[in-house]
């Protein structure tokens, strides 16, 4: 028989799989990493699997669900290279707080992942965290968009995909070839998608708001025309597309459009662009400021229309953290970018769920089981035998963020009530984070 250690078990626990669509209430048993028995477990059933109760750890799970443990394909963690914002042991202590056990991280640190050697630091110190961290490389060396990577190299070495997120990716036949590679290795391209040709200023709409404070601007048309020429090379060659964080209307029916005839079309929406306007703006200055910008109220609302039709497929949070000082500059000066890990499912269930957007089982579709897939990630799904990576939280509960997890808080949607409350985190049958850890 083999011998189970660190069996943790969840009573009377309504258990939600995005794949299978188990939706009941029961025990759930895990051990060895592992989900061992989603059912009922009493003392015989624990017994004959070798589980004596003084040894079981166990939890009340009434009035919670436990989900899969949500998965971001889109996190900036800043490390190497720019540590006083983030780096990888705090971004994954602000991940396990807002329920994810699985992180996708960007490569434009400093340096940049665009070598094994980097690939390996950023690796080998996400096995210290206590949740699964994964990482893209660069599609070009050190991000200039002007020679690719050694993407055979970097997949070997663990990356999970390719992106030069932050730069948009102008040399069309660079990227066309880049997309035959990543087609070949059967990883994802995720693209930043704005044209610089239409920004006078990054990180705010063109429109009424930007005209108002007198500021330069980012065009909607920056997205789109970016949108529409990477779904025709990707198209061309059968890579997997990311489209990261879309934030216009045309850009959604470009996407729309796309997959209806290829399924290797992915889209992310960002809670920022699903919640706010670019009114946010004249509220939050540059805590709203990010690239690409908020929209406006019709952009948003394509946007909720796209995540309820799966035409945006997955929700990741491009978690963004900058300084205070870096935050309090003048807006054109300010960076861009806002942090999202603790936010997102809270901003999820306030803005997509309770409106009737979607329903529960499909945010978790969104937010765990998609992302996972397209990543080829063990991940977003329960099931027996399967990984004992699960978030458990209360979809009732009121929420108010007063503080984080992450080293920045460089965000718009503290000290504002939210419905939606994780309660507790468990990677690897082992709880990464508990609400009353919080500090």
């Amino acid at each position: 028989m083999e011998s189970i250690k660190d069996a943790l078990l969840i009573r009377s626990v309504r258990v939600m799989d995005p794949e299978s669509g188990r939706d009941e209430v029961t025990d759930l048993l895990m051990g060895n990493g592992r989900i061992l028995k989603i059912g009922p477990c009493d003392e015989q059933t624990l017994e004959e699997m070798g589980i004596h109760k003084a040894t079981l750890q166990e939890m009340k799970g009434k009035g919670l669900v436990a989900a899969p443990g949500f998965v971001d394909v889109h996190s900036h963690f800043r490390d190497p290279g720019f540590t006083y914002k983030e780096d990888i042991l705090t971004g994954a202590r602000a991940a396990a707080a807002g329920g994810y056990t699985s992180i996708v991280l960007m490569a434009n640190t400093n340096p940049t992942v665009d070598n094994c050697e980097t690939l390996s630091y950023v690796l080998e110190k996400g096995k210290q965290t206590g949740i699964h961290i994964y990482s893209c490389a660069n599609v070009t060396r050190n991000m200039d968009g002007k020679e690719q990577t050694d993407f055979d190299a970097l997949k070997e070495a663990g990356a999970v995909g390719f992106t030069d997120d932050g730069k948009p990716l102008m040399d069309a036949d660079l990227l066309r070839a880049a997309m035959k590679d990543a087609a070949r290795l059967g990883v994802p391209i995720s693209l930043h998608e704005e044209d610089p040709a239409y920004i006078t200023l990054s990180g705010i709409n063109r429109g009424q708001v930007a005209e108002d404070l007198g500021l330069g601007s980012a065009d909607r048309m920056a997205e789109a025309v970016m949108v529409k020429r990477d779904i025709a090379i990707a198209d061309e060659t059968g890579a997997i597309l990311d489209v990261q964080h879309v934030s216009a209307k045309e850009s959604v029916e470009l996407i729309r459009e796309a997959r209806r005839k290829n399924p290797n079309i992915h889209g992310e929406a960002t809670p920022h662009h699903f919640s706010l306007t670019e009114e946010a703006v004249r509220e939050f200055g540059t805590n709203a400021k990010m690239n690409p910008p908020l929209r406006t109220e019709e952009d948003r609302q394509a946007i909720l229309a796209a995540i309820a039709d799966g035409t945006l497929d997955m929700i990741a949070t491009d978690h963004a953290p900058h300084s205070k000082e870096e935050k309090d500059r003048e807006f054109a000066k300010a960076p861009s970018g806002i942090i999202g890990l603790e936010t997102a499912f809270s901003l999820a269930i306030t803005h997509l769920v309770k409106p009737g957007i979607i329903d529960l089982m499909t945010l978790l579709k969104r937010i765990s089981y998609t992302p996972a897939q397209v990543y080829k990630l063990n991940a977003g799904f329960i099931r027996e035998q399967g990984p004992a990576d699960v978030v458990l939280f209360d979809p009732e509960a009121r929420k108010t963020y007063y503080s984080f997890q992450s080293r920045s808080q460089n965000t718009p949607f503290a000290r504002i009530p939210l419905f939606g409350e994780v309660e507790c985190t468990i990677c690897d049958g082992k709880i990464a984070y508990v609400r009353t850890m919080e500090g």
